[in-house]
């Protein structure tokens, strides 16, 4: 017997788009195999009901048989043992075109009654199961819903413990309607075979019992074929009662599972970050007006490299975004939890999801990143994940402050910002693309806050009076008082983080600084930044609290070495800032490098235009620094007290010549 396709009881709970799609063939099945036992069961009420035109019921019967074959099934035509064995009977038939009354109570008892019994009984049931299932779909898609807009802060318990109790009870009715229907189905792939031979075979020994005389013939001839289709429907309902006992042990053994399966929220197993597939429900977030959104539960899943969403009940799934160097991060959104924003590489498109639960919350962003990173095109992609997780777990370690590891740190060096030691030893690659090991060390911390101590906030707002150069020349390098009249420009701007680089003389180390800083705040979810004021000066850069307008932290210019904006998303930029590492006698030790990475709300260029700017006004006012300095001085130190008006007048000695007047004025200018 060929084997008979089934429904798996393991898939129910579930209830995946691909399982439904598998139940519609089914249910089509069985609509089809309603509408044949119907039409099947009026010729046998024909043969039953009109002895006078039993010949014409005969045919007609003769005929029905024979259109098994051109069946349209879903799941197929009929088997090739019960179509011979249909056409067989349908000649026999043909041959019996006389009735007689006595036939009636036989023909009742042994042909109508089983046809009847099985439409009354399995399909009806079918139709019965299906609409339950249907209910309880319902009841469960209703109470997800209540679920998924439960309140993220402020929450109530009590409301809480009763929308998770509603959903666990709709979900184990739902799997329990799906897995007797599932069964039901099953069961009739075996029933419809029977159905249909068991009938014609009580009607055949019927008529052989009835006639005496001119049958002996007929039942030689079909003694053995009898026999043979007798055997078959006890093989069929042996199997049917082998697969009824293994669907009820299965359904027993899925059914003692624990409570926790069917609560959400509720996931014992640990998070898999190294994943590089994933399937099952989100919510989606829609516009439905200017400023109203709507939320959609459908099924989404990887393939490849895009994402892809298949709406229940559909065939296949569509394509929804391409994941190739996609940025995947966690983002709150409005009362609803577990939420995650997808954005393609243009920033052009972006998407909101909504997990079910914690685990599958943070396994989705995971995945997603392990895609966008295109671990998939590798030859062993499940150890690449396993690794870059590995490394990217060691690497992006939130530090909240510029304060330095402890002596039991892995790598103290590389601690704060532009505390890596460069490795002059080490060899340097020759190729065009430096690979990420040789711009940033693999390890290296990052900052994700920048965290003004109490000395400095006092330092910054401490009242003092000092002497001021008039040409703009003072001591403290970089105060709010010496910024440069010619560029003052502020920009907000939101921190995003800062890791030890190998070198600043490049570009690519700053791209990867970015890349490496986005990914590790997708790892941690850390998705919260906090707006800053950066004012490029000609002389220094100063992050600034908008609030207290107090310095957080500053730069000279000179020191920034590089400075670029992101190429493809224009609101990043960054730059590399030169430090030297002293040691104990004072003495200055080797160049140290650290990138600083911001989110900018203009353009990432404007910034790196205005820094390059405020360089050139630099490097023009060093050609005149030492003329301003000496006429400064020399001022100063011939300052006198009058002694008719008591005020402090500058009192100019002779110059030495008119050239160096001169000289002195033309550096000025």
């Amino acid at each position: 017997m060929p084997a008979v396709h089934t429904l798996l009881l393991e898939e129910a709970l579930q209830d995946s788009p691909q399982t439904r799609s598998l139940l519609s063939v089914f249910e089509e099945d069985a609509g089809t195999l309603t509408d044949y036992t119907n039409q099947l069961l009026q010729s046998m009420q024909r043969v039953y009901g009109a002895q006078s035109e039993m010949g014409l019921a005969t045919e007609q019967l003769s005929r029905q048989l024979l259109e098994y074959e051109k069946q349209n099934f879903a799941l197929g035509k009929g088997d090739e043992e019960v179509i011979s064995t249909l056409q067989q009977f349908a000649k026999t038939v043909g041959e019996l075109n006389t009735l007689h009354s006595e036939l009636a109570t036989q023909m009742a008892d042994r042909m109508i009654f089983p046809m009847i019994q099985f439409r009354e009984k399995d399909l009806t049931e079918i139709s019965t199961l299906r609409e339950i299932f249907g209910i309880a779909s319902d009841e469960h898609e209703a109470a997800m819903v209540k679920y998924s807009r439960l309140p993220k802060k402020k929450e109530n318990e009590k409301v809480k413990a009763e929308l998770v109790g509603e959903v666990a009870y709709s979900r184990r009715k739902q799997h329990q309607a799906s897995m007797q229907y599932y069964c039901a189905l099953n069961a009739l792939q075996y029933r419809k075979r029977v159905a249909m031979l068991e009938p014609m075979l009580g009607y055949t020994q019927a008529q052989i019992n009835f006639y005496k005389k001119g049958i002996d013939l007929v039942s030689k001839k079909m003694d053995s074929f009898l026999g043979s289709v007798s055997s078959m429907t006890q093989n069929i309902q042996a199997q049917l009662d082998s697969e009824a006992e293994a669907m009820r042990m299965t359904q027993r053994e899925l059914l003692s599972m624990e409570d926790t399966v069917y609560m959400p929220d509720r996931d014992p197993a640990p998070v898999n970050r190294t994943l590089i597939q994933k399937a099952g429900y989100l919510n989606i977030r829609n516009k439905t007006g200017l400023v109203t959104t709507a939320w959609d539960r459908l099924y989404f899943f990887t393939q490849g490299g895009n994402l892809m969403c298949q709406p229940r009940g559909a065939v296949a799934g569509g394509m929804v975004l391409d994941l190739d160097n996609s940025s995947v991060m966690a983002v709150e959104c409005e009362d609803r939890r577990y939420c995650f924003q997808i954005t393609s590489p243009n920033g052009k498109t972006s998407m909101i999801l909504q997990a079910e639960s914690k685990r599958e919350y943070e396994e989705w962003i995971c995945t997603l990143n392990n895609i966008s990173r295109q671990i998939y095109l590798t030859d062993n992609p499940e150890a690449v994940a396993i690794r870059l997780n590995q490394t990217a777990i060691q690497a992006v370690t939130p530090i909240t402050s510029f304060e330095k590891r402890g002596e039991g740190s892995p790598n103290p060096d590389r601690a704060k910002p532009g505390g890596m030691q460069s490795s002059s030893g080490a060899s340097q690659k020759t190729s065009s693309a430096p690979e990420p090991e040789d711009l940033i060390v693999p390890g290296t911390p990052i900052q994700f806050d920048i965290m003004l101590p109490a000395s400095e906030f006092q330092d910054q707002n401490r009242a003092g009076g000092r002497r001021t150069n008039p040409f703009g020349e003072t001591d403290d390098d970089c105060s709010p008082e010496s910024d440069d009249s010619l560029l003052q420009q502020v920009f907000a701007v939101r921190f995003l983080g800062s890791m030890a680089v190998r070198s600043g003389q490049t570009q690519e180390v700053i791209y990867e600084a970015m890349r490496q800083v986005l990914a590790a705040r997708a790892i941690h979810n850390i998705f919260r930044t906090t707006e800053s004021h950066l004012m490029v000066t000609s002389s220094c850069l100063r992050l600034i609290d908008p609030q207290t307008q107090v310095t957080r932290i500053g730069f000279q210019l000179q020191e920034v070495t590089q400075f670029v904006a992101h190429q493809e998303n224009g609101r990043l930029m960054g730059f590399v800032v030169e430090g030297r590492d002293w040691g104990e006698d004072d003495e200055e030790g080797e160049p140290s490098f650290s990138a600083f990475v911001f989110e900018s709300n203009t353009e990432g260029e404007k910034i790196c235009y205005t820094i390059s700017l405020g360089k050139d006004i630099m490097e023009a006012k060093k050609a005149s620094s030492s003329s301003l300095d000496f006429i400064w001085r020399w001022t100063t130190n011939f300052k006198v007290r009058h002694e008719q008006c008591g005020q402090n007048v500058i009192q100019f000695p002779p110059f030495p010549s008119r050239a160096f007047m001169t000289f002195c004025l033309n550096g000025c200018l």
